[in-house]
């Protein structure tokens, strides 16, 4: 047995009552800023690295 459209529904209505619309925007807000940051994170890694290979090459030319 998996989890109906009712199920579903009915636990998103208990939450709505429990958090409220405004606490459940602001949470689902933060979320996604955390996100956002750890993408940014990966894509500043990424870059890093990019750069240190370089210069790793570079020495080892000379």
């Amino acid at each position: 047995m998996g989890i109906s459209f009712w199920q579903i529904i009915i636990v998103v209505a208990l939450l709505v009552v429990l958090f409220g619309r405004g606490k459940i925007s602001e949470l689902m807000g933060d979320v996604a800023k955390g996100v956002k940051s750890f993408k940014k994170g990966l894509s500043d890694d990424d870059e890093n690295q990019a750069s240190i290979d370089k210069s790793d090459d570079t020495s080892q030319k000379d």
